[in-house]
This record gives C-alpha cells, structure tokens and sequence, in this order.
C-alpha cells in the first residue's frame, strides 16, 4: 500500500478503518467504515431513488447496497439488503459487491495527497481513535445520517465524518466527499477558470487545468477548509438535512477568546 494504491488485505484490517471498493468500472467508489467481526457500517441509497443532482448522476450511479442480482440471491449472513437505503450495517463480502477492498488514509502529507489524482482516497485531516470513530458509526447506524446527497452528504461524507466528527459549516458548498470536490475540481478547472484563454496550445491547456484541478482539490480537503466545525454526533438528531446546528454557549464563548 502506497501512493499507486491503497489496497488492504483482509487480514490487515482493523475496526475504526475507513474502507472503500471502487464501483462500475473505477466510475466512483463506496465508503464504511469497518466495525470488526466481519461487518462494515455504511450510508446508502435505496435503489430506484434519486440522488438528487437534477443530472445524468441520477442514471449511472446505482445503490451501493446490492445489486439487482443479488437480490435473487441474498446473502446467508445479511439476508436481502437490496431494498435498504440509509445507514446500515452489512458483511465484508455485501460492502465489496465483488470489487477490491481499499483504505482511506488520514493524516496525509500535501505532497501526498496532491500524488493521489483520483480524489476520495486520502486527506489530510487527522482521524480520532478508533473507539470515538465506531461510536459514531453506531449512533449512526441507529439514528441515521440524514438524507443522501451524492455532493453533499454521501457515503464517503458518512465514513469521513465517523472519522473525524466533522461538518461542513456553510451550506453553499460541496460537503466532505473527495469524489464529490474532485468531480467539482474537474469541471471548473476545464470549463470555468479564466486562465484557460491565457494559453492555445494543447500542453499549455493541459499545465493550467492540471493546476486548477490540484489546487481546487487542495483547498476543498476537510483537513485544509476553515467551513468545518467539531460537531458531537449526539446533536445530528433533529437534523435530517444535516444543516448545522447552533453552536452552544460554551463553543460561541470559545471562539471569542480564541
């Protein structure tokens, strides 16, 4: 495991980790974290729900839980999860749906990170212990995580969140997901940016998109952003959107004195 990858073996798991399996043809990848015993907590979509995004998003990206052919087939251990959506909790071999399994690395170096060009891989922020991280991932499991949104509530911002306690201050802006800023990176670096007019050649096109594309993935990292707050998992109940609750007293009467 490396820069060129993050695959993990089975038996180097440990519970608190967050994992990944890459989906549809490396198309995106589904988060959880791992809880021991062969179980892994996720956030899902039901099938046949939409995301949301109002785009062709919709159409490709299929639920995480289980396939249609699955669910001729369900699982001896999970039973047939083909119809949940939310946070559940499932078998290794359900999570993977036949894909690799992979580990998201916390607490990265910038040069690192900016190594990874795929986003949704690694950040820089720093994961708290394992214990805090499936005592989210529990309540979670138990209480939900409000309602899937592919840009800013999904199953990578669920596991990043379990990791971290974590949340997206502002509401103007992508959540967590390294996916979700990877894929908005992209876009802006090709269509959006001024600077693409500064240049007609092809390798000058390809230079200036690059940079906007690690700069724009840089800036976006829960480790880097300033719109993020430390948020008790205690008080996402009451807030199916996930908006951000009031700070209290104590935490107004800190940033103050900060």
């Amino acid at each position: 495991m490396g820069v060129l990858s993050n695959k993990i073996s089975r038996d180097a798991l440990k519970p608190g980790d967050h994992i990944y399996s890459w989906r549809n043809a490396y198309l995106y990848s589904h988060h959880g974290i791992y809880a021991g015993s062969g179980k892994v907590i996720h956030f899902t979509r039901g099938p046949g729900q939409e995301i949301g995004t109002g785009t062709l998003l919709d159409n490709v990206i299929f639920s995480s839980s289980a396939s249609s052919d699955r669910s001729k087939c369900p699982c001896p251990v999970c039973g047939d999860q083909s119809n949940l959506s939310g946070v559940i909790s499932s078998c290794l071999d359900c999570f993977l749906w036949d894909g690799d399994l992979y580990v998201f690395k916390y607490g990265v170096s910038p040069v690192f990170f900016l190594a990874k060009p795929r986003g949704g891989t690694c950040t820089l922020a720093l994961s708290d212990s394992s214990e805090d991280v499936l005592l989210r991932a529990s309540f979670l499991l138990e209480n939900g995580f409000g309602v899937y949104n592919i840009f800013k509530n999904n199953c990578e911002d669920f596991a990043i969140y379990c990791k971290t306690g974590l949340l997206v201050v502002t509401d103007i802006s992508v959540g967590r997901s390294g996916q979700a800023t990877a894929f908005v990176a992209a876009v802006s670096a090709v269509v959006s940016s001024p600077l693409r007019f500064l240049t007609t050649s092809f390798s000058g096109l390809a230079a200036v998109g690059c940079g906007l594309y690690c700069v724009s993935r840089y800036v976006a990292d829960i480790g880097v952003r300033r719109d993020v707050m430390k948020v008790p998992v205690e008080r996402l109940i009451g807030c199916p959107e996930l908006v951000m609750p009031e700070p209290t007293e104590t935490e107004t009467k800190t940033a103050k004195q900060d």
